[in-house]
């Protein structure tokens, strides 16, 4: 099979020839159709974000592809079914702490990295070997362009923090991060799940103003300045109402005043859930959390269940992907992809490799 390899951190990436795997028992092979690139490859690869990784490889998070062939022990997965490939992949021998790696991308424990000595390499290949648990069938999303489907990686992030919140429909939640990547299709996968309105701070007016154009007014937009060291209030005067969960799926921060101010807006028993990439401490107030009984969880990716029901809200029409663009690059110009995608990673917007055609 061809490949786009990654020899060593700071160098380009190399297409090469690989032998095509095979599968086991409790392993799939998948000949890969569409992938998504995230905005920040280039810094993985450049080693500016220290990622563990055992190289070479193939990278790439995520995949949408066909069945090419499976283990002796498959009873529900044929060759020629679309599926999802989720990078997502945990050890099987501790149920209650498993390893976990995502798949061409992090392993960051010595138990992930055995893991990715065997599930090596990731998407940017014409075909790739997974756990058979990993490949879930969307066989009901046929009709879609495999490139749009490739948006299913962005969404199964913010959804799985979303499961977590037990958001309810009715409900209202602060979504920190609504104008970035994965916080604006965590807007679409609330909005989906029947929030009643969706708080969305940002500095961005145009991007906040797309926002509420693109959603409708269940969007109710917060307009924030950097000088600004507690929003509470006024998070709770737009929601006019109370604040039942918080999505914190901000970037890297130098400050924790978004994080801080979401908890803070949450009402008695509120559910904050974070899953962003701030690097420092959140000071809340002990008895405040105590009192208001509130609870504040992290949450690494998402429960295995996630993605099928996600494929049944695009597939009942819940999720429109209409507004979500795709730029697509064959396999061969995976460096310029990456390239792209650094510069084109916002809100909407998705870079996608494309190694084999349907």
């Amino acid at each position: 099979m061809k490949a786009a390899i990654l020899k060593a951190k700071k160098q380009p990436l190399t297409i090469e020839q690989l032998p095509d795997p095979t599968p086991g028992a409790g392993e799939v092979v998948v000949q890969v159709l569409t992938v998504p690139i995230l905005a920040y490859t280039h810094e993985v690869f450049s080693g500016e974000r220290d990622y563990p990784l055992l190289l070479p490889l193939a990278p790439g998070v995520g995949a949408i592809g066909l069945i090419e062939k499976t283990g002796p022990d498959a009873t529900r997965l044929v060759p020629g079914q679309l599926v999802f490939c989720d990078p997502t992949v945990r050890s099987r021998d501790d149920v209650l702490s498993p390893d976990i790696m995502l798949q061409g991308w992090i392993a960051p424990t010595a138990g992930a990295q055995k893991l990715q000595s065997h599930f090596r390499h990731g998407s940017f290949a014409e075909r790739m070997l997974l756990p058979m648990e990993n490949a879930y069938s969307l066989e009901q999303l046929r009709s879609f362009d495999p490139a749009k489907l490739a948006w299913i990686n962005t969404m199964l992030v913010p959804y799985g923090g979303l499961l977590a919140a037990d958001l309810q429909p009715g409900q209202t939640i602060l979504v920190n991060g609504a104008t970035g990547h994965f916080g604006s299709a965590g807007i679409a996968v609330a909005l989906a799940m029947g929030a009643a309105r969706v708080i969305a701070p940002g500095r961005n007016e145009q991007m906040l103003n797309t926002l509420v154009s693109t959603f409708g007014p269940r969007v109710r937009p917060v307009l924030i300045s950097e000088q600004e060291e507690d929003l509470s209030k006024r998070f709770r005067e737009t929601a006019d109402g109370p604040i039942d969960c918080l999505l914190d799926i901000l970037g890297p921060m130098r400050s924790t005043t978004l994080t801080r101010s979401g908890i803070m807006a949450l009402r008695p028993g509120g559910t904050a859930v974070l899953m962003g990439g701030i690097d420092m401490p959140v000071e809340i107030p002990y008895k405040y959390m105590m009192r208001n009984n509130l609870v504040v969880r992290g949450q690494y990716m998402l429960p295995k269940h996630a993605p099928l029901l996600l494929a049944a809200l695009i597939g009942s029409g819940q999720i429109n992907l209409e507004p979500f663009s795709v730029q697509t690059f064959p396999l061969e110009q995976a460096n310029q992809a990456v390239e792209y995608a650094r510069d084109h990673g916002g809100p909407f917007q998705l870079t996608v490799l494309t190694p084999t055609q349907r």
